[in-house]
């Protein structure tokens, strides 16, 4: 019996073009949205000069081949999309000098699905962005758009991420870490610690995004569970001291070799309505109360210092290809470093490519030059 995967699809070589895998969904609370980022690529990609090979991740983990339609992927009113589930199962080459992904289906001999040149992951959170598929790209040495494995995990762990900034010389907010074994340990400590903090303070995952169980805490009665509900997320949790200003966010593009990463105009976003803060439903149900400006109206040193104080940080943190660095600037004109985001979001409607349209590069281009950096950079070790 031949067991070799039969060829379905043309390669580079064959067509001239480029094979592009997009990854998403995933395990985290963060998979609708990664599924709507997809649909959006979908969409935009150049497809004279690429072929795309969408693999969708179901929230149990299992990857699966997904039809090349962005209709099912994106949000609708009253629905979330999800990566439907498959008897089929996609498997990457684990190793060097193979490019070749196969799908594997109960008693069927492995079929080739496509010889890819790089992959593009557009997952966010947990599993996806925090430099555990990072890895895996590394270990079957195929390129990848994004960042490697420690700066995905470590700009995913905002303890470490505010350590990182402060040992650059970045100006960070107060702030408190309760890990879970202080929590587990000594909780009235874990909580003495947080008050010493101004209110309102934000309760938040250490390792989640889009908002995602995050929690304005004005009273301090309320802070107990306000940890609480973000340890649903992580059991380690950060507490930002609130802060009094404006919230500014740069899109920073680049980082190979020795060319220095470009950093984008200045974006703003103005929250309205009921909610206390650019929550999980203000980015993505309630657009209609969300202000996305750009280039924001701030003066030149401001803005100076905000695409300063993001190529210090994307540097520092040894980023490559794309992340969001998003600032605060205090009401007496100072300007904070809150987070670096390396996959952030990533529809014609969120910040970063918003923030490079105001810069001059559209959503196809940041598309191709994104996967342009990814083929340039080597893999393995760099």
């Amino acid at each position: 019996m031949d067991t070799q995967p039969t060829p379905q699809t043309p390669s580079q070589a064959d067509t001239g073009r480029i094979t592009v895998a997009l990854v998403f969904g995933g395990r985290s609370a963060e998979h609708a949205i990664s599924c709507a980022t997809a649909a959006s690529v979908l969409k935009a990609i150049d497809r004279d000069r690429y072929d795309v090979v969408p693999i969708g991740i179901t929230r149990e983990g299992r990857w699966v081949q997904v039809a090349d339609d962005p209709t099912p992927l994106e949000i609708t009113a009253g629905r979330l999309p999800e990566v439907p589930d498959s008897a089929s199962t996609v498997v990457l080459p684990l190793g060097a000098g193979s490019n070749t992904v196969t799908v594997s289906e109960p008693g069927q001999v492995p079929r080739l699905l496509s010889e890819v040149d790089v992959v593009f992951p557009l997952l966010h959170g947990p599993f996806g962005e925090d430099g555990t598929i990072q890895g895996l790209f590394e270990l079957a040495d195929i390129h990848y758009v994004g960042c490697g494995v420690l700066a995905s995990a470590a700009m995913m762990d905002k303890a470490f991420m505010k350590a990182v900034f402060a040992n650059a010389g970045l100006p960070v907010g107060p702030y408190v870490v309760i890990t879970d074994l202080q929590w587990r340990r000594d909780k009235a400590a874990a909580l003495d610690a947080v008050h010493a903090l101004h209110f309102p303070v934000f309760v938040k995952p250490a390792r989640a995004g889009s908002s995602v169980g995050i929690t304005r805490v004005e009273d301090p009665a309320q802070l107990e569970a306000a940890v609480e509900a973000a340890r649903v997320h992580d059991p380690k949790v950060v507490v930002e001291a609130g802060v009094v200003g404006r919230e500014l966010e740069v899109g920073v593009l680049g980082g190979h070799g020795s060319d220095a990463p470009r950093v984008s105009e200045v974006g703003e976003i103005v929250v309205q309505g009921e909610h206390a803060f650019y929550d999980f439903e203000a980015k993505y149900l309630d657009e209609a109360n969300v202000v996305i400006s750009s280039p924001a109206e701030v003066s030149d040193p401001v803005r100076e210092e905000i695409q300063r104080i993001a190529a210090v940080a994307f540097e520092a943190a040894g980023c490559e290809g794309i992340s969001r660095v998003d600032c605060f600037l205090t009401e007496s004109g100072d300007v904070l470093i809150n987070e670096i985001n390396t996959m952030p979001g990533f529809t014609p409607f969120s910040m970063y490519p918003q923030v490079w349209a105001a810069s001059g590069v559209s959503y196809p281009e940041l598309i191709d030059e994104l996967i342009t950096l990814a083929l340039e950079r080597r893999t393995g070790l760099r």
